[in-house]
């Protein structure tokens, strides 16, 4: 079963509360995002419930938040959504879901951080926080955290496609940053916790900082490149320096040199994304165009 937009409703989540998780079935329910994966409801003033709704991996994807993220919570500076109950397949509903606490903010893509020194070291901070060595056990991830030039025929195609559709100016310049991302060396440390998916829309912010992330459905471990790439989609200009400079261990440069690429094949998917949105076609979001283009303009500017 593939869940679509109509299938979940407060009706079926009361219920599934009422039949695995009966004393938080009275809370008050209401929709609160869309994601790409699941559904998000929110459940009293504390708590959401979490559905799969949109993809067949979005189960596996659960399972590992709910096994993992609570290990790695306490030592997080920011707010997270954190798992507190794990909802089984039933005749009901035949996927797994979870309750996880609400975290409050306004989405990045919607409201970007506006304070270029608090939001540099609140980022961080938190990533210093999450990139620690993970043990053997912690999962991989199936597309991100490798070689960058595995990455080739999608980063040629995205690249085509967004020039193409005139939202690229300068596709030299991107290019550019991406060949020579590609041709840095590899990461050699352990594997560290990542996040996997900083994109603005797992973002949130309050008073123009950064006060929340969500969404840890990408979590694995590997090359935090990967994660460093969000120092340039996700913070305001003239940010970047502190950035580097408070995160530790510093970064080395072929690490940066691997995160801009990294940030660019974000900025490239989001701004297919955006155009979407912009154009009404399903999965489009339009507040994703604009951090896009702002992130591709720092990446290609010297």
């Amino acid at each position: 079963m593939t869940a679509t937009r109509t299938d979940i409703t407060a009706d079926l989540i009361r219920d599934l509360l009422r039949e695995q998780h009966p004393d938080l079935a009275d809370r008050p329910l209401k929709l609160g995002a869309l994601g790409w994966d699941n559904q998000v409801w929110r459940l009293g003033d504390d708590l959401a419930v979490r559905l799969p709704w949109a993809t067949r991996s979005a189960d596996e994807l659960l399972r590992k938040e709910h096994t993992w993220v609570p290990l790695l919570a306490p030592r997080l500076p920011l707010r997270i959504t954190v798992p507190q109950r794990l909802g089984e397949p039933s005749e009901r509903f035949p996927r797994p879901w979870l309750v996880t606490t609400w975290v409050p903010g306004e989405p990045a893509d919607r409201a970007p951080a506006t304070h270029p020194t608090r939001a540099a070291v609140t980022l961080a901070a938190f990533l210093t926080a999450l990139h620690h060595p993970a043990p053997d056990e912690a999962p991989a991830s199936r597309d991100r955290g490798g070689p960058l030039a595995d990455t080739a025929a999608y980063f040629t195609s995205a690249l085509a496609s967004a020039t193409e559709l005139g939202l690229i100016r300068d596709p030299d310049a991107v290019r550019a940053v991406w060949e020579d991302a590609a041709a840095a060396p590899e990461w050699t440390g352990p594997r560290l916790w990542l996040h996997g998916d900083l994109h603005p829309a797992n973002v949130l912010t309050t008073n123009g900082t950064f006060s929340g992330v969500i969404d840890f459905g990408a979590l694995f471990a590997g090359d935090p490149a990967c994660d460093l790439a969000a120092a340039w989609t996700l913070l305001p200009d003239g940010a970047l320096d502190r950035f580097h400079q408070a995160y530790r261990p510093s970064p080395d440069p072929a690490t940066l040199r691997r995160a801009r690429g990294w940030a660019v094949l974000r900025a490239l998917a989001a701004l297919h994304i955006g155009h979407a949105g912009v154009h009404g076609r399903p999965g489009g979001k339009p507040t994703w165009g604009p951090p896009a283009q702002a992130a591709l303009r720092r990446l290609t500017t010297r």
